[in-house]
Parts: structure tokens; C-alpha cells; sequence
């Protein structure tokens, strides 16, 4: 039980590096989370809207996107797209950030396409037999209520970037599975260090699905 005194010595060397690790990747997902939904609502509006160019346009980026995995997307962008446009050359950060929200943003496009039409049919023709035009009522009858419905899949989504996020460590960003990495290849520990690793993702990621669930509960 000798490595049972090591762990004061171990927490004071390699947490600290973990625990930054883990704050570069709060910041990825939040600020990649922010933009994609606010992308994808744009989307999920231009797919239900009655102008066919803005429903192609959103089906087609909705489409490319969800059939590209979110690590080819981060190696286009950090590898290729400096060959291609050489002034299109971004830091490791910011190509994370960019390419999680582009990747995010054609999933909640989608969600909340799918929480649009959920939407009874009735709420649209009372609205409208209320003299509201499209923007009014979307605005004051349909969004309020897709919001409610959009909700809990999005906090669902938001765990699956946190996941996601893992993916910037090919990139060179320094976020949590970066610095798990390095660390085991200085002290060849692997288990112990990806089970802390491990253990700071549930830390993050296990009250998002408890607020999810809640929210679930609540809307029922």
C-alpha cells in the first residue's frame, strides 16, 4: 500500500496541470456551445422557413456537417486549410472553438427544427387568424414554445460535446485529455492518471444530465 503515500506527492505534481487542462476545456465547450446554438437556431428557423433557398441552404450545412466525424473537421481546418489559404492559419485554440461550434451548430439546428414542427399546427393558424405576420409570430408563439421542447436535448448535446471536446487534443489544445497524456508519458502511470482524467469529466458532465433530467421531469 506503499502508493497510498505517494498521493499527496502525485496530487501536488500533476493535478494542478489536470485541473487547467480541465479549464481550457470549460472554455472550449462553453464558448463553442454559445455559438453553436446560436448558429443553429438561425438553422433550425432557416429549415422551417417558408423561402426555399434559406431551407436548402440549412439543409445542405446540416447535411455536409453531421456526415463529417468532428475530428476530420478539426484536422481540415488546423492541417489542411493553411495549404489551401495560407492567411487562414489559426492557434490550436482557436481552431477548436471554431470547429466545435461548427460542428455544434448543425446539431442544434436540428434540434431545434425538430422542437419547430413539434409544434401543433394550431398554434401557427391561430396566430396567424390573429392578424400576427411571420416574424411576430415566431417570435411571440412559436420560439417561446420550441424553447421548452429544445431545452432538454440541448443539455443532452452539451454532454456530448464535453466528450467531443477530447477531440481537440490532436490538435495540440491544451485541454484535459492533452495534459493526461503528457502527464502519463512523464510518470508512465496511464490507468491512474486517465482514471483522474475520467473522474474530471464526470465532474462536469453528470450535473448537465441531472439538469437535464430535472428539465424533462419539469416539462412533463
Amino acid at each position: 500500500m506503499t502508493w497510498i503515500s505517494d498521493v499527496p506527492a502525485w496530487t501536488a505534481q500533476y493535478l494542478p496541470a489536470l485541473l487547467r487542462g480541465l479549464g481550457y476545456t470549460v472554455i472550449a465547450v462553453v464558448i463553442s456551445g454559445i455559438v453553436g446554438s446560436l448558429v443553429g437556431m438561425v438553422l433550425g428557423l432557416a429549415a422551417t422557413s417558408p423561402l426555399p433557398p434559406a431551407r436548402w441552404i440549412s439543409n445542405i450545412y446540416t447535411s455536409i456537417i453531421r456526415g463529417i466525424p468532428p475530428l476530420i473537421i478539426l484536422f481540415f481546418m488546423f492541417f489542411a486549410l493553411p495549404i489551401l489559404f495560407p492567411l487562414l492559419t489559426f492557434s490550436p485554440a482557436f481552431t477548436a472553438i471554431l470547429g466545435l461550434s461548427i460542428y455544434a451548430a448543425a446539431y442544434v439546428g436540428e434540434i431545434f427544427r425538430g422542437s419547430i414542427n413539434a409544434i401543433p399546427q394550431g398554434q401557427s393558424e391561430a396566430a396567424e387568424a390573429l392578424g400576427m405576420g411571420y416574424f411576430v409570430k415566431f417570435r411571440y408563439v412559436i420560439v417561446p414554445q420550441a424553447m421548452r421542447i429544445v431545452l432538454p436535448s440541448g443539455m443532452g448535446f452539451l454532454i456530448s460535446l464535453v466528450k467531443a471536446s477530447a477531440l481537440a487534443s490532436a490538435i495540440q489544445y491544451a485541454e484535459l485529455t492533452k495534459e493526461a497524456n503528457i502527464i502519463s508519458t512523464i510518470n508512465n502511470q496511464p490507468l491512474v492518471v486517465f482514471l483522474v482524467a475520467a473522474a474530471l469529466y464526470f465532474v462536469i458532465s453528470y450535473p448537465m444530465a441531472l439538469l437535464g433530467r430535472w428539465w424533462e421531469r419539469k416539462l412533463a
